[in-house]
C-alpha cells in the first residue's frame, strides 16, 4: 500500500526539529565550491544513523544514497540537493549565522541538503510501503563552472540502478513558506562568461594623436554589443549580454596599451547561443580593427539552460497540490539566473521546482545571493514533506506505467 498523505504530513513534522537543527548546523559551516569536505562528512553521519546506504567520494565530495523499497529493481528516481556555499559574508544577526567569515549559505543549499535528508529519513522509515528505489544525489560545486553534475554524471550518478526521472528543489525568496512554484519547459537560462582583452598603444593621456587608445575602443565595443540583443535577437527568445568588469592598467594622464572587459550572456536556445559567441567575437574584432587596434575574445562556456520536462513537471504539481492545496502552488515565471541541474535534464526527464522561504512579518524577504538571505524554517517542514510525496507519487506512477 502506498503511504497515505498524512503519513509523511505527521513524519515531517516529527522531524522538523532535527531537519531545523540541520540545517543550521550546516548554515554555520558553510563550505565553498570543490571544499565541501566537512559537509560531506556531516551528511554521511546522517544516512549512518538513518541506516541508508550510500556512496561517498563521487566528484570528490559528492555522495549517492540509496533507498530500496520493495522490489527495488522495479523502477528508480533520484532526488538531488547542491551542497556548497558562496564568498559572502553574513550580516544576518542570528544565532545560526555563518561561524566562517566570508563564507555563507546565501543561496539556500543548506536548506537543500536538509530537506533532502528529512525526505530521505521520511522515506527510508516507509521504504517497505512503495515499491522501486530513490536515489539521493548530493551534489558539491554548483556554484562555480564546471560544476558538480557533469562530473558526478561523468562519474556514474545516472547508472546502475539509472533513474527514470531527477527531481530538485530550490529556495526562492518571492514565494512564502509553506508555498511552492513549478513551472513547465524552458526555466532557467543558460551562461557563458565573456572575456575581452582589447590592445592598443598606450601613452600621455595629453596626446590622444600619438596612441591607440584601447579605452576608447574598448567604450564602443560595449555599446556595439548592446546591438546583439536589441536589433538581432529575435524578440521572444529571452537574451541577456552584460559586461560587470572593465578594468585597466591606466590613470589619469596616462592611456594604457589594454583593456580587460568581463561579462556574461544568457539565453534559452543552444543554437542562439552558439551565435551570440560569433557575433560577441565578429562585432568586437571588427570595431577594435576599424579603430586601429585588436581585440581577442575568450568565452568560459557554462552551463546549458534548464529544460523542465512538461509531463513529470504537470504530474508534480498535481502531486504537490494534493499534498499542499492547490492554492500553494504557483506557477513560475522564466528567469535569467542559471543552475547546473540542467546537465541531468539534459540526460533524464527533469524537474527543479521553488520552495518558497520568505516571511514579511518575520522581515524574512532578502533576495538570494545577498548577504541579509534567511528563510523562515517553516519551509523545511513544507521542503522535505513534498518532496518524499512526490518521491513516492512517482514510484507509484513508474510501477503503473510498467516502466523498468
Amino acid at each position: 500500500m502506498t503511504p497515505a498523505k498524512q503519513q509523511i504530513e505527521a513524519l515531517a513534522a516529527a522531524c522538523f526539529g532535527e531537519v531545523s537543527a540541520i540545517r543550521r548546523h550546516l548554515h554555520q559551516n558553510p563550505e565553498l565550491s570543490c571544499e565541501e569536505f566537512q559537509t560531506a562528512e556531516f551528511i554521511c553521519r546522517k544516512l549512518d544513523e538513518y541506516g541508508i546506504p550510500y556512496k561517498k567520494g563521487v566528484a570528490e565530495t559528492g555522495i549517492v544514497g540509496v533507498i530500496e523499497g520493495k522490489e527495488p529493481a522495479s523502477c528508480c528516481i533520484a532526488l538531488r540537493a547542491d551542497m556548497d556555499a558562496l564568498p559572502v559574508t553574513e550580516e544576518n544577526n542570528v544565532d545560526y549565522r555563518s561561524q566562517s567569515p566570508g563564507k555563507m549559505h546565501a543561496c539556500g543549499h543548506d536548506v537543500h541538503m536538509a530537506c533532502l535528508l528529512g525526505a530521505a529519513k521520511i522515506l527510508n522509515t516507509l521504504k517497505d510501503s512503495f515499491s522501486g528505489t530513490v536515489k539521493l544525489i548530493f551534489q558539491p560545486s554548483e556554484e562555480t563552472y564546471p560544476g558538480g553534475a557533469i562530473r558526478m554524471i561523468n562519474e556514474g550518478v545516472l547508472e546502475c540502478p539509472a533513474p527514470s526521472f531527477v527531481i530538485a528543489q530550490h529556495v526562492i525568496n518571492t514565494l512564502d513558506a509553506g508555498v511552492i512554484g513549478m513551472r513547465p519547459g524552458a526555466y532557467m537560462a543558460s551562461t557563458d562568461e565573456i572575456f575581452i582583452t582589447v590592445r592598443g598603444k598606450g601613452g600621455h593621456a595629453a596626446t590622444p594623436s600619438q596612441v591607440i587608445d584601447p579605452v576608447l575602443i574598448a567604450s564602443h565595443i560595449v555599446v556595439a554589443l548592446q546591438q546583439i540583443v536589441s536589433r538581432n535577437t529575435d524578440p521572444v527568445m529571452p537574451t541577456v549580454l552584460s559586461f560587470g568588469k572593465i578594468s585597466s592598467n591606466g590613470r589619469t594622464n596616462i592611456i594604457p596599451d589594454e583593456v580587460r572587459l568581463e561579462g556574461t550572456v544568457r539565453t534559452y536556445s543552444e543554437t542562439w547561443r552558439q551565435e551570440v559567441h560569433r557575433r560577441v567575437e565578429q562585432i568586437a574584432g571588427g570595431m577594435a580593427m576599424a579603430m586601429g587596434g585588436r581585440a581577442e575574445v575568450r568565452v568560459s562556456h557554462g552551463y546549458p539552460y534548464l529544460y523542465n520536462d512538461p509531463q513529470l513537471t504537470g504530474k508534480l504539481s498535481s502531486l504537490a497540490s494534493e499534498y499542499l492545496g492547490g492554492e500553494n502552488v504557483k506557477e513560475l515565471e522564466q528567469r535569467m539566473t542559471a543552475e547546473d541541474f540542467a546537465y541531468f535534464a539534459q540526460k533524464v526527464p527533469s524537474c527543479m521546482f521553488r520552495l518558497g522561504i520568505a516571511n514579511e512579518a518575520k522581515g524574512i524577504m532578502s533576495n538570494l545571493h545577498t548577504a541579509t538571505f534567511d528563510v523562515d524554517e517553516k519551509s523545511l517542514e513544507t521542503g522535505m514533506g513534498v518532496m518524499a510525496w512526490m518521491a513516492v507519487g512517482m514510484l507509484k506512477e513508474l510501477e503503473g506505467n510498467n516502466v523498468h
